[in-house]
């Protein structure tokens, strides 16, 4: 099984897109469709499988169904393009963490720990705008300008890793 660890802010919207999208984002529609539109290209072209990496994790519940008006958006969106949450990486941030936002601290450590309870896997990449202090993962790890968000070129790169 291939494998692809999804953050989104950053990722499947970005910061020009919000600034641009202003009365969107503040009705909680914080997706730009076009980034999912790149994504379900890699998907389709590999047959990967998404793990929700990002904190909007917490939005949805153990089902993976959504429980907030902005993950009901991202799961209809992401629906719309044909993508399904396959699971969820688990929560290992501290308080400490939340209160100062260094989730590069946790999350390649909730990456790893999800890795090691899916033997199945056969090769993965971590797409995330935030680079993640981890030589296993930098090594597998796309991390698009969160100023622009997924790009042509980032999808021909991870597509190059899942193949």
């Amino acid at each position: 099984m291939k494998i692809i660890f999804l953050d989104v802010d950053g990722v499947l919207n970005s910061a020009s897109w919000n600034e641009i999208h202003k009365k969107e984002t503040e009705n909680g529609i914080l997706i730009d469709e076009e980034k999912v539109k790149l994504l379900s290209k890699l998907i389709k072209l590999t047959g990967a499988k998404i793990v929700l990496h990002s904190g909007w994790r917490f939005w949805f519940d153990e089902n993976l169904s959504p429980i907030r008006k902005e993950s009901e958006i991202l799961a209809k969106i992401l629906k719309n393009n044909a993508i399904e949450i396959y699971d969820f990486t688990p929560d290992l941030t501290t308080e400490e963490i939340r209160k100062s936002g260094k989730f590069s601290l946790s999350k390649p450590k909730e990456i790893l720990l999800w890795l090691s309870g899916h033997s199945d896997i056969s090769t993965w990449v971590v797409i995330d705008d935030i680079v993640l202090n981890d030589e296993t993962i930098q090594k597998h790890q796309i991390a698009p300008d969160s100023k622009i968000g997924l790009t042509y070129t980032d999808i021909e790169n991870l597509r190059k890793f899942l193949e």
